[in-house]
């Protein structure tokens, strides 16, 4: 994890997978479920249209038995190369609103994913790394996304 600014959060990692498949896994419906989320998470997709306009809503199901909704739009997807969406919690989950850049960039034969989380404000993005944990969680997420990647690998043999 690194922050380019104090809006920002960014994280990466390389994942041992061909980057289509780490694409599919980041943008279709029946696998992000499996894996978006830090530890203790499920998730439930309620919609998914992976598309300039489209809209991904989903509920993340805490440790904790709270339900956090959330609404995404797509802005800009270049399959396998990009995704870029803004986030926004439903039913003001904490005003929690971010612009998202998603890149997955063949690497020593896999893929290298950075996500460039953008905040409205250096305080908004101090507030989610302070409360909610955004730094352990992303890092968290992009371990959850290696195990489902293993999973599909797994299945392809």
């Amino acid at each position: 994890m690194s922050t380019a600014s104090d809006r920002e959060i960014v994280t990466t990692r390389l994942f041992d997978a061909p980057r289509d498949l780490v694409f599919s896994a980041w943008s279709d419906a029946r696998h992000v479920s499996n894996w978006w989320g830090p530890h203790g998470f499920r998730t439930t997709t309620h919609e998914m249209d992976v598309r300039p306009g489209g809209v991904w809503r989903f509920t993340m199901h805490g440790p904790d038995g709270v339900d956090y909704p959330n609404k995404i739009v797509y802005r800009e997807v270049v399959r396998p190369e990009r995704l870029v969406y803004n986030h926004a919690g439903e039913e003001d989950f904490d005003h929690i609103r971010f612009h998202a850049v998603v890149l997955f960039e063949e690497e020593a034969g896999g893929t290298r994913v950075t996500l460039r989380t953008i905040f409205e404000s250096a305080d908004a993005c101090r507030l989610v790394i302070e409360k909610h944990g955004a730094v352990e969680g992303a890092q968290q997420t992009l371990e959850r996304l290696g195990r489902q990647l293993e999973v599909l690998l797994a299945e392809q043999k």
